[in-house]
């Protein structure tokens, strides 16, 4: 069993390395604009004619948007595990699940169908 300081080690750590990932990933987006939408789960699932109508910018953006929630929601994990308690790791990790269940769609269409031109 992890004990106290093993445990706000291990949570530091596993929120850093996310917030970081989110990071990158977030910033890829930015740089990408438009030809990063094509990386977003279920965009490149619709044919190449259908997504031609939706505004790939704004799906960049949002999706980039969401990724620096996403690490600073594990940033901030990381500190409170490092400082204060382990418990701020859990913390992390279930807001950040409830953010990113948000935005999961079973449908393609559905879930872009606020991006249409």
């Amino acid at each position: 069993m992890v004990g106290g300081k093993e445990s706000m080690r291990l949570g530091f750590w596993m929120c850093f390395v996310l917030a970081v990932v989110f990071a990158v990933l977030a910033l890829l987006f930015g740089l990408g604009r438009e030809k990063a939408a094509g990386f977003v789960s279920g965009f490149n699932s619709i044919p190449q004619k259908e997504q031609e109508k939706y505004d790939k910018a704004w799906i960049a953006r949002d999706m980039r948007n969401s990724l620096f929630v996403w690490a600073t929601v594990m940033l901030t994990g990381a500190a409170g595990s490092r400082f204060i308690s382990g418990y701020f790791a859990a913390a992390a990790y279930v807001v950040w699940i409830v953010l990113f269940f948000r935005e999961v769609h079973l449908d393609a269409r559905k879930a872009f169908e606020k991006y249409l031109l």
